[in-house]
Parts: structure tokens; C-alpha cells; sequence
């Protein structure tokens, strides 16, 4: 889609002024006697028009739809998830910080060639330093689609939607179908 541009006439500035002094969304730059003056700036312009998205999170279906959420942060046993469709999901604290969605652990991941919650290895000859075991501070949901974690290593990115939790379901039968795809 090619979004039309606008001549940057005293018509389309001051229409953009309103829109975005009028919401707040803008600041006011002191320029001499003109502070408030926006086209005194003659800053040229291309409008464009925006249209409210459509998530491109997926209707939830009864596999990717939990019916109960059980997170035990005080056992520190891990997560357990009972899906629409019957089945039952239980994952480790571990295995979730692995797992975190944040672009910089799925891009540490890729480099290392490693699928989410796999754990990290340290390089041949590498000093191991201690790592205390990964558990979350505290968990919330995010809307009705996820989960996130705050977790003791002051790591907080990852959004754990559900259906990425279904997709990396740790059970046996889970890991075999998708050995298989």
C-alpha cells in the first residue's frame, strides 16, 4: 500500500499542529518569537493516514485456549497448564527462562542453534560461573493471550503467549510430533 503524501501547505501543517499538539503527543520546540508559531518551522511533511490494526494473534482455538493456569512460584515447581482440548501441560522454571520469546534470547538462541528451552552450554574450555537456578520474582498475565515473568536475573522481556506455550510443550508426546514436523 503506497500512503499519499501531502504538499507541505499551511493547510496540511497546521491540520498535523492540531493532531498531534492537541493530543499531547508532540512537543512545542522553542524557536525565538515563534515558539508557538508551527509554520514559521516550515518543517515539510508527509501525512499519512492510520488505521487501527488487526492483532495478528490468531483466534484462540481449544489448543491454544487454557482452561486453568496453575503457577507455582512459591514451590517453585513450575507451571502447569490444563488446555481446552484435555491436555495437560506442565513446565519447568528452567525451562521457561530458557524458552523467553524477547528478541534477545531468541536471537542468542538462533546463534547458538539452540530451539526454546533448550539450555545454554558453555564453549568448550569455558570458566563455568555460578548461575543461581532460574525462578520468577513474580508472574501476570498480559490481556487474555499471555503470561509474563519477572525473573531473580532481572530479566523481565519475555511476553509467554499461549499459544507459543503450546507450541514448545516440553511433554513426550509434544517433543515426538514435533521431532516429526
Amino acid at each position: 500500500m503506497r500512503w499519499p503524501q501531502a504538499k507541505a501547505d499551511n493547510e496540511s501543517e497546521s491540520t498535523v499542529y492540531e493532531l498531534l499538539h492537541g493530543s499531547g503527543l508532540a512537543k512545542i520546540t522553542e524557536r525565538g518569537s515563534h515558539a508557538n508559531d508551527y509554520s514559521a518551522r516550515r518543517i515539510p511533511l508527509a501525512l499519512c493516514d492510520t488505521y487501527p490494526m488487526q492483532s495478528p494473534l490468531q483466534s484462540p482455538t481449544a489448543a491454544t485456549d487454557p482452561k486453568s493456569v496453575k503457577v507455582n512460584l512459591t514451590g517453585g515447581t513450575g507451571m502447569d497448564i490444563e488446555w481446552n482440548d484435555g491436555h495437560v501441560s506442565h513446565y519447568s522454571f528452567v525451562y521457561l527462562r530458557d524458552a523467553c520469546p524477547c528478541a534477545m534470547c531468541e536471537e542468542e538462541r538462533g546463534k547458538a542453534g539452540r530451539r526454546p528451552g533448550d539450555p545454554a552450554t558453555a564453549a568448550p574450555g569455558a570458566l563455568l560461573i555460578f548461575k543461581p537456578t532460574a525462578k520468577p520474582l513474580s508472574a501476570e498475565g498480559v490481556g487474555k493471550y499471555a503470561i509474563k515473568f519477572s525473573w531473580n536475573d532481572n530479566h523481565d522481556l519475555g511476553i509467554y503467549s499461549w499459544k507459543f506455550l503450546r507450541e514448545i510443550c516440553p511433554c513426550e508426546a509434544c517433543k515426538g510430533s514435533r521431532a516429526i514436523g
